[in-house]
């Protein structure tokens, strides 16, 4: 078995025996550190030796026998001894069962931020090391590794349960935990900061986890439309950027080159979740993301249609982003000026003050209006305003292309 191999098999399994032994023994936050020692003593043994012919068992076994080294060598917990030393017994009412979604409603405890739940998250669920996570947001280690562990100290605080709640509860919080994969996947597709657009590492991860949230809850429309606009906006990675780095904006895209079999999995998607008689915000994402790729070139997008859907998503989640987004749309329906009238009223908007994207924009209407002078400034204040090095390339090159004489 190849490296990668190992590695997303692992990944599979560390939410599965973290859940087995979560639910065991409680103390999640002792579990979920003796799950990463034997996550990585399996990495080193299982690239040598081969992986086992029970991976979750062997698993479970090593992180059971790390739990136990753990509570016996801290002299606060020996109490809690006698209980975990049967770890190695498999008891009958503990099921063989993939506990991943309590694990991801656990992660997404409301007690924590939302950069300790991505961060969590991606530790717990996704099988990630604290430096592969650290690397991912361009922060030291240790950093991370104390964000981790606060994380982890906050959910016991709050005394919670290794358990699905119940009712108006498990609803939000299952909106909590499509928003953090949400996140998570923004964050892979286009990297806030670095010299790489995107990351696929996280991209991946992220459509991983929705996939498995998916399975075990395939009536939900809101997890259908996540997967769905996950994978229709993955599609285009191959096109997004030239061999040597830079940036291809949509409409410069060789629409031939997007993954077909992505597509035709998350168009399907999309149709399935519009069948609910309620939307929600990822669905109607994903139904814009679907418009898009169902245009054989940027010329026959219906633009029309994605503007009406910006509109019902403007409505029933309000955001400035959403409007920036419904701008370009409008643009393209109703002329550069109309788009130009709808960002002016973000202005005011303390979250957009200085954004790149509004300025970048801003820019790109100014210059279909033939007002390059205005264009140029723009364009160059977004490229200062965005940490992401190829952004930038990007939009000093959109300058240099409107630079008045």
């Amino acid at each position: 078995m190849t490296e990668p191999t190992v590695e997303d098999l692992l990944r599979e399994l560390t939410p599965q025996v973290l859940g087995t032994l979560a639910r065991r023994h409680g103390h999640f936050e002792d579990c979920e550190d003796a799950v990463q020692e034997a996550v990585l003593a399996a990495t080193a043994q299982w690239r040598a030796d081969g992986v086992p012919g029970n991976p979750r068992g062997w698993l479970t076994t090593v992180a059971s026998r790390r739990l136990i080294d753990q509570v016996r060598s801290d002299h606060a917990r020996r109490e809690r001894e006698s209980t975990a030393a049967t770890a190695e017994v498999m008891p009958e009412d503990v099921p063989d069962a993939d506990d991943t979604l309590v694990l991801l409603f656990l992660c997404c405890h409301p007690a924590l931020t939302a950069a300790s739940q991505t961060a969590l998250t991606l530790r717990a669920a996704g099988g990630l090391a604290t430096a592969e996570i650290a690397r991912a947001f361009l922060v030291p280690e240790a950093t991370m590794a104390a964000r981790i562990s606060r994380a982890k100290q906050r959910i016991k605080a709050a005394g919670s349960s290794f358990s699905l709640p119940a009712g108006a509860e498990r609803e939000e919080r299952l909106r909590v935990v499509l928003h953090v994969l949400y996140l998570i996947f923004n964050e892979g597709y286009t990297a806030s900061a670095g010299s790489e657009l995107h990351r696929a590492d996280l991209a991946h991860e992220a459509i991983r986890l929705a996939r498995m949230v998916h399975a075990q809850l395939p009536e939900d429309s809101e997890v259908t439309g996540l997967l769905a606009l996950m994978l229709l906006t993955h599609a285009r990675r191959q096109t997004r950027t030239t061999a040597a780095g830079d940036l291809v904006p949509l409409d410069e895209q060789d629409r031939a080159n997007w993954d077909r079999a992505l597509i035709d999995e998350g168009m399907e998607l999309a149709r399935a979740s519009l069948a609910s008689p309620a939307l929600g915000p990822y669905q109607l994402q994903a139904a814009i993301a679907a418009t898009h790729a169902d245009a054989a070139t940027a010329g026959e997008t219906n633009w029309p249609q994605v503007h009406a859907l910006y509109l019902i998503l403007e409505r029933i989640a309000p955001n400035p982003m959403v409007t920036l987004n419904r701008a370009i749309a409008l643009a393209e329906t109703q002329g550069p000026p109309a788009g130009l009238a709808l960002l002016a009223g973000l202005d005011a908007d303390e979250r957009m003050a200085g954004h790149h994207r509004l300025l970048s924009v801003r820019a790109h209407l100014l210059e279909k209006t033939g007002d390059t002078a205005g264009a140029y400034e723009l364009y160059r204040r977004a490229a200062k305003a965005t940490a992401s090095i190829a952004e930038q390339r990007y939009l000093q090159a959109r300058a240099s292309r409107v630079r008045p004489p």
